[in-house]
């Protein structure tokens, strides 16, 4: 793989090789790899049409990958990991948003034996929104069409159409019209 220069780009370096940007896709500036030390073959993979916008950080270790859908907005997050971190088409990403599957600001440098594929450590699916200031955690799973609302921290798994709010966070309705918004089991 070459390296990329953005045109536009004011920070003045390269795309990581490892880096895979799609058709039609904005990323702000190569200042969102700063921290970014995945020896991953692919370690970011962008899917088209999506916009990666200024303040946001991709703070992966030696065996992060990140991998972004189609028709995306990060608009200002963090994601760090030295795992996986997947996220779906059409998902919008709001502003100060974390992603980290570790408690270090820069994931552990890489041993012996972690050449492997990394497990799944975050997923966010399809046509979700996540809020700003939200926390996902390892572990957070957030499913189709779901809502993280704003400073929520998550875990756990959010079902498909739901909405989580609060911290710590908890189902409190559905985002499908007409459905009720108290979660079954929740009051």
């Amino acid at each position: 793989m070459t390296s990329l220069r953005l045109s536009h780009d004011w920070f003045g370096r390269s795309l990581p090789p490892n880096v895979i940007i799609g058709d039609r896709s904005w990323l702000h500036s190569s200042y969102v790899f700063l921290h970014y030390r995945s020896q991953r073959p692919c370690g970011l993979r962008v899917g088209s049409d999506t916009g990666i916008y200024i303040d946001s950080f991709f703070d992966l270790g030696p065996c992060g990958e990140v991998e972004i859908g189609d028709y995306c907005t990060i608009a200002g997050a963090i994601i760090a990991t030295n795992n996986r971190v997947t996220i779906g088409n059409f998902t919008l990403i709001s502003r100060e948003v974390v992603i980290a599957d570790t408690f270090a600001a820069t994931p552990a440098l890489m041993t012996e034996g972690d050449a492997a594929v990394p497990p799944t450590s975050i997923e966010i699916g399809n046509d979700a929104w996540i809020g700003t200031r939200a926390v996902l955690l390892r572990g957070a799973c957030i499913g189709d069409g779901a809502i993280v609302g704003a400073g929520a921290v998550i875990d756990f798994e959010v079902p498909a159409y739901a909405i989580a709010a609060g911290n710590p966070a908890r189902i409190v309705g559905s985002s499908k019209t007409g459905e009720s918004h108290v979660w079954q089991g929740q009051s």
